[in-house]
């Protein structure tokens, strides 16, 4: 028996890129959260990537691994492969941020595992997260901000939006560029937890532009 539009079964479109902005989203609050309620720890890590070593360490890994894959089974509109490709190769990327970790340098670090130091592993890490990102404000930019004929009122908002949030993405990764190369020279930036506040600013950026395109909101009447 074929499986049809209104199968049970399937996945709808929508509900597919909700549910990369939902877990985008809401991972660095899960993140904290988790650690607070079920761990103890009641200070931030110094990045949300930091939290890989903390007790909800497994539940990065899951949202990231499930993140890559909505993003590579994700195929944009028929005949239209650039969707399909960039959003794959975000997915990789996701992978790749999840299976080479950080190193471990929180400063009020609730750590329940250790790794060691290992700087090739670690600018892996780096490199997969800005090339993540990075794709992921050129897809808000580009690529959702594309309409067929007259565009709505609604769809117009909705590039706003995706402009917006592509442009924060980018605004987000210079800057975290810059604290490293400045934080040796201004240790007092340390203790309140810039990269953690930049890469969450960046996840929710990336969250708001699919739950959008998802048709959470401003959905054309």
């Amino acid at each position: 028996m074929e499986a049809t539009n209104q199968d049970p079964r399937l996945i709808s479109f929508s509900t597919l890129i909700q549910s990369i902005g939902w877990l985008s989203a809401l991972l660095p609050v899960a993140m904290f959260t988790g650690n607070y309620l079920f761990g103890g720890c009641h200070t931030i890590q110094d990045s949300v990537s930091d939290y890989y070593y903390t007790i909800t360490g497994n539940l990065l890994i899951g949202i990231l691994c499930a993140v890559a894959l909505f993003l590579i089974s994700y195929r944009g509109y028929p005949g239209n492969r650039l969707d399909s490709i960039l959003t794959t190769s975000a997915g990789v990327l996701a992978l790749g941020v999840a299976f080479f970790p950080t190193n471990e340098t929180s400063a009020d670090s609730c750590a329940i595992i250790h790794l060691p130091l290992d700087d090739t592993r670690n600018n892996l890490h780096n490199v997969f997260a800005a090339g993540l990102f990075i794709l992921l404000a050129a897809i808000s930019l580009f690529l959702f901000t594309k309409s067929k004929g007259t565009p709505t009122p609604e769809k117009l908002i909705r590039n706003r939006i995706y402009r917006v949030c592509g442009i924060s993405m980018l605004v987000f990764i210079v800057l975290m560029a810059i604290h490293t190369n400045i934080r040796a020279d201004y240790p007092a930036l340390k203790k309140y937890k810039p990269v953690f506040w930049l890469e969450s600013g960046a996840l929710v950026a990336f969250g708001i532009s699919w739950l959008v395109k998802g048709g959470l909101f401003l959905k054309d009447k």
